[in-house]
């Protein structure tokens, strides 16, 4: 039987950055090398299956945006649906990887593997780490039963619900917190150690290409001192939603809070969340604060977003909320 395809989608970042000297592993431009030519400086991965390439985007990913989600997701959709192909690899910067993650699983729930991956020095480092990274991803897409959308980096496996950014430049930089990484990579070959994602809570069939403007959802934090004077400035200018990065068990100063419940008695969306790396907030009877279903903060804004298209497309469609 003819191995199906693997589609490699590039969309910049780190492992596509370029630095001037070979040593400067911090002092680089992402996004510079294209996904052919950084596909051609691994020889290894022809001898891994068939393969085709496309060219998404080409930016650093501390720009991504809806924009580039919105062609991300559509190019998923259309690739998953081959027949032909096993799965997908996407290339990505490591500052917003877990935010294309989530996105990508909360729309796409794809059966198949979507596999993230990354790098943390440029293609011009001396010792660069892309490329590892690479190979490991395509094993984890080529595994029989992968599915889901996950991410990979320095050999360790993620879903897309747990991985979290935790350090700004040591090669393994990502966590899945106390759920744990779904498995390692060791030598080409998966050890898992759960089970594949499965399908996220809420799934909402979302035309992605329809949305001409995303509504507006903020992120504020909690903090000795906090006020309640962002939120009001936010409000006044017409956002939606604000995710509110609490303290320890999502608590919020009592000068925020009051303006949180304020925002929400005028009809903004609040949702609690943790500045804490690891755990969850446990919701408390009487909590007038919806909290994020274990979600961090960054996660819980693209949440609440897709919550607000999909009530729009809702009121566009039956005049009801």
């Amino acid at each position: 039987m003819k191995p199906r395809k693997l589609v490699i989608l590039g969309t910049g970042g780190t492992i596509a950055g370029q630095a001037a000297l070979a040593s400067d592993n911090i002092g680089y431009t992402a996004a510079q090398v294209g996904i052919e030519q950084l596909l051609a400086t691994i020889p290894a991965l022809a001898a891994s299956g068939p393969v085709i390439s496309e060219q998404v985007s080409q930016i650093d990913s501390k720009d991504m945006g809806f924009d580039v989600w919105a062609q991300l997701a559509a190019r998923v959709h259309h690739f998953l649906a081959d027949d032909d192909v096993h799965g997908i690899v996407i290339t990505h910067g490591t500052d917003t990887l877990e935010e294309t993650a989530f996105f990508l699983q909360s729309v796409c729930q794809p059966d198949k593997p979507v596999v993230l991956t990354c790098a943390m020095r440029p293609v011009t480092a001396l010792a660069p780490d892309g490329p590892q990274n690479l190979m490991d991803a395509v094993a984890v897409a080529r595994h029989p039963g992968a599915c889901g959308v996950v991410a990979v980096c320095a050999g360790t496996v993620h879903s897309a619900l747990d991985v979290q950014k935790v350090h700004p430049y040591k090669l393994d930089a990502f966590s899945s917190g106390d759920a744990g990484p779904i498995g390692y990579v060791e030598e080409g070959r998966l050890r898992l150690l759960r089970n594949w994602p499965v399908a996220l809570a809420g799934k909402r069939d979302i035309a992605i290409e329809n949305i001409a403007s995303w509504p507006r959802v903020e992120i504020v934090m909690n903090y000795a001192g906090a006020s309640a004077l962002m939120v009001e400035a936010l409000v006044g200018q017409g956002v939606r939603g604000l995710v509110v990065a609490g303290t320890g068990n999502g608590t919020v100063h009592e000068a925020l809070q009051a303006g949180l419940l304020h925002a929400q008695a005028a009809g903004v969306r609040i949702v609690r969340s943790t500045r804490c790396v690891d755990g969850r907030v446990l919701p408390l009877p009487g909590n007038a604060m919806a909290d994020s279903q274990g979600l961090s903060p960054v996660k819980a804004r693209i949440a609440l977003m897709l919550e607000l298209v999909a009530q729009d497309a809702r009121i566009s469609t039956t005049g009801q909320a």
